[in-house]
C-alpha cells in the first residue's frame, strides 16, 4: 500500500463526482500530477482525479484525510461597483458590462481539515458584499486534497490484465507521503 496526496477540483466532483468521507474506500481515474507545477494549481498533490480524457481503468484506496482547498484571488471588474452608466442618446437603452475576471494571488491558499468532500464547493466561498472597490478579494473552494492509501493490486483481489500502459497512475507513480510518528496523515506545507 502506498500513500499519497490526490487533488480532486470542485468542477470534477460537481460534474461527475461522487462524494466520499474518511475511512471510504474510493475507485477514480488517477492521473500523476505535473511535478513541476510553476502555477500551484495541483496544491502539492502527487496525483490528480481526472474524469475527462483520464485514464481507462480507476485506481482504488482508502481515504485517510481530507482537505478543503481555498485559494484567493483579486477581481478586477465588478459591475456592482461602477455607478449606473446614462442610457444611450435617443435609445434608452444601458449598455452594462458583465462579470469579472479572477486572478489568482500568489501564495494565496489555505486548507481547512474536513470530514467529508461537499458535492458543491460554492457555499464554501465568500467575497466583500458591495459596494466594494475594484480589486477586490474573492475566495473559492476550489477542490480538496485528499490523503489516499492506494491499494496495491493483490489488495484490491484484480489486477490489470492486459500488461498494457494505459497512462493511469498506479501505486508504481505516485509519490509516497511518509506517515507521522503517531501514525496521522501529514499536512502539506504552504506559503501563507
Amino acid at each position: 500500500m502506498t500513500r499519497t496526496r490526490v487533488f480532486y477540483a470542485d468542477w470534477q466532483m460537481e460534474c461527475c463526482g461522487t462524494p466520499f468521507a474518511v475511512g471510504d474506500e474510493v475507485r477514480w481515474p488517477l492521473v500523476a500530477a505535473d511535478r513541476e507545477d510553476p502555477a500551484g494549481e495541483h496544491y502539492g498533490a502527487g496525483a490528480l482525479v481526472e474524469h475527462h480524457g483520464g485514464p481507462g481503468h480507476e485506481t482504488a484506496g482508502r481515504v485517510r484525510g481530507i482537505d478543503l482547498v481555498h485559494q484567493e484571488y483579486l477581481a478586477h471588474h465588478d459591475p456592482l461597483a461602477d455607478e449606473p452608466p446614462a442610457p444611450l442618446p435617443g435609445t434608452g437603452v444601458v449598455l452594462r458590462a458583465t462579470g469579472r475576471r479572477l486572478a489568482p494571488v500568489p501564495g494565496g491558499h489555505g486548507l481547512r481539515s474536513v470530514d467529508a468532500c461537499p458535492k458543491w464547493f460554492d457555499a464554501h466561498d465568500h467575497e466583500e458584499p458591495p459596494p466594494r472597490r475594484v480589486p477586490y478579494r474573492v475566495r473559492r473552494a476550489v477542490g480538496v486534497l485528499v490523503t489516499l492509501d492506494v491499494l496495491d493490486a493483490a489488495d484490491e483481489g484484480a489486477a490489470d490484465d492486459d500488461g498494457a500502459d494505459d497512462g493511469a497512475a498506479d501505486s508504481t507513480d505516485l509519490p509516497a507521503v511518509p506517515d507521522a510518528p503517531d501514525g496521522t496523515p501529514p499536512r502539506p506545507r504552504h506559503p501563507r
